[in-house]
């Protein structure tokens, strides 16, 4: 093994008892910080829903436009980790290289949100364009026109999250989002009703309002990784306008699978809710509250799969083989852990998790319940596999592999699941509990997928040459 270490790895990855530490003291900030942007959004809703049903009716369609051209422009964005995480173990004390990254990371992010802001400013236009009722359209149009803004610092948020976690410090970025978590729902408050002195803004405010805590998100990680000791030798903000083509196209090649990924991922959960509301309205409001719970126990395993990318891609710089297989092997088997006890805490307990959100002695909530109840039952089916395909893709992400699994999901998702559901929805008349099938089906085809191409790697890489820069040559594998 010593002879094809060419970098600085991690001690605590030559055992796998080290390994689960690391990982461990890895992903729980990273969890942490998904679990707040969730919060969030969470908040968003909660004050547009005061506001009356028109406003988060309007909300809702707003958000749906604005979230999948951002989440995919988030994968463009988290290119940088895996980049960054190899750089450094190859070379532990690299400054160059890492810098050139999040410079790049950075143009990208303002290259990208150009054409975002251009089409949601016509957010009005397109939603009257889809037959959306027009007073609906146009106060979506207000929400996007604050909104918007947002797009670029929680970009470049990303960027500099994606750095300080290949660096092993993601407690910094976590730091930042509580703060912003607590910003967003003071400012609503203030902007939305007009409370301590400000205007009503109405939605405009609630939009004006997730746009400055982004800005504080990116503003705030930009000083910590000014100044702090750890971070400050890389003086990522020096010399920023400066091109560095090569390493833009790296970003751009690596970035645009994860980016697809993540749609075809986003575009399913979404599209799968429009049809809920084509079936009934309390089909609808069932599926809305199964994904708030889905989505919680989910962000555990998406961060053991940020882990993953971080762990892998160290392991893979400094050319150690074992390190990359304990890394995998590691946060899949963390991930899976986590997900099984989800499940069965959802199938033993369905009515205390549908219980928070829904009060069961209310009369008018007696048809949501047990269709949701059903739905839950469903979750708990795909909870593992849906664990497994979201570490999945962050351990194969670790070794810059990111084109076939982007086109797996467009498979297991668009060709598989999504056609299923709406099959076994209508033509054989299982309704919900047929998306919900169809969504299961197509999440366990996509982890299959990606366990099978990360095992066909492992077996690949034991008895795979060492390159000429010191790393096994298992990105050869295509």
């Amino acid at each position: 093994m010593s002879a094809i270490t060419a970098g600085t790895f991690p001690a605590a990855s030559h055992s796998w008892r080290g390994e689960i530490q690391a990982t461990l003291k890895l992903a729980w900030p990273m969890i942490l910080t998904n679990l707040a942007q969730t919060a969030m959004t969470a908040t968003d809703v909660i004050v547009l829903g005061r506001l009356g049903p028109d406003s988060l009716a309007a909300g809702a369609l707003g958000s749906n436009l604005y979230y999948l051209p951002l989440v995919a422009g988030m994968g463009l964005m988290l290119a940088t980790q895996p980049m960054i995480a190899t750089e450094l173990g190859r070379r532990s004390t690299s400054v160059r290289d890492p810098r050139r990254t999040v410079r790049q990371g950075l143009w990208l992010a303002i290259l990208v949100a150009l054409p975002m802001w251009i089409l949601l400013w016509q957010t009005e236009a397109i939603m009257n364009a889809m037959g959306q009722d027009p007073r609906l359209a146009a106060m979506a149009g207000q929400y996007m026109s604050t909104l918007q803004w947002g797009i670029l610092p929680f970009f470049g948020f990303v960027v500099l999250r994606s750095f300080v976690s290949a660096l092993e410090r993601p407690g910094w970025a976590l730091a930042v989002m509580v703060v912003a978590v607590i910003f967003n729902a003071l400012a609503n408050w203030a902007l939305v009703f007009g409370h301590w002195g400000f205007p009503a803004l109405g939605l405009e405010g609630s939009g004006l309002a997730t746009a400055l805590a982004n800005t504080i998100m990116f503003v705030g990680l930009a000083l910590v990784v000014s100044n702090h000791r750890k971070f400050r030798r890389y003086h990522l903000f020096g010399r920023f306008w400066r091109a560095d083509w090569p390493r833009f196209r790296m970003l751009v090649v690596l970035g645009l699978p994860i980016g697809g990924l993540l749609a075809f991922e986003v575009g399913l959960f979404n599209g799968a809710a429009l049809v809920m509301g084509l079936i009934d309205t309390p089909s609808l409001a069932a599926h809305a509250i199964t994904i708030q719970i889905a989505a919680a126990t989910f962000m555990v395993p998406l961060g053991l799969g940020q882990a993953a990318t971080v762990r892998v891609g160290l392991a893979y710089g400094a050319g150690d083989r074992e390190g990359v297989r304990r890394a995998g092997w590691t946060a899949l088997s963390l991930g899976i852990g986590f997900m099984s006890l989800a499940a069965l805490t959802m199938l033993l307990i369905p009515h205390h998790l549908i219980g928070i959100f829904l009060d069961s002695a209310n009369p008018a909530n007696a048809a949501v319940i047990p269709i949701a109840v059903s739905f839950l039952a469903f979750a708990a089916l795909f909870q593992i596999v849906d664990g497994a395909q979201a570490v999945g893709a962050g351990m194969l992400r670790g070794l810059h592999d990111t084109k076939l699994p982007m086109i797996y999901a467009g498979f297991g998702y668009w060709v598989i699941g999504m056609p299923l559901g709406l099959f076994l929805a209508f033509p054989l008349g299982m309704r919900g509990n047929g998306i919900w099938l169809g969504l299961c089906v197509g999440l366990f085809v996509v982890a299959i997928l990606l366990v099978s191409r990360w095992l066909r790697r492992d077996r690949f890489a034991h008895g795979a040459p060492v390159v000429g820069d010191g790393q096994p040559s298992i990105l050869a594998l295509h």
